[in-house]
């Protein structure tokens, strides 16, 4: 089995994810890296009970913090939800959208 790096998996489609992976037993370890922005949810999570499943709230942004993850944990795969997506979010304050879905990608990379 293969151990996760999700991005934004208190978000909508990153929770439904996660809650996919453990239900059918397709990890080994999950850790979701999710920055609890408007999009995130904790809740969205409220019922994992696992020992192979890790919160952690960081900035894909932050370089240290993702290197750090990637270190400790040395996941298999990396699944990148992590993303400013709202439009009108966009036109308030568009330099935390390229922030996010352009330095952090590059980041990850």
């Amino acid at each position: 089995m293969k151990k996760y790096l999700i991005t934004g998996g208190c978000g909508f489609i990153g929770s439904n994810f996660i809650h996919f992976l453990l239900e059918n037993q397709l990890s080994s370890q999950i850790v979701n890296l999710d920055k609890m922005t408007y999009a995130g949810n904790k809740d969205n999570l409220s019922t994992i009970d696992h020992d192979n499943y890790h919160f952690i709230k960081g900035d894909i942004c932050n370089q240290s913090t993702v290197r750090n993850i990637l270190e400790k944990y040395n996941p298999d795969v990396l699944v990148h939800f992590a993303a400013e997506s709202h439009v009108d979010r966009s036109i308030d304050g568009p330099v935390e959208f390229v922030n996010t879905n352009i330095v952090g990608t590059m980041n990850l990379l």
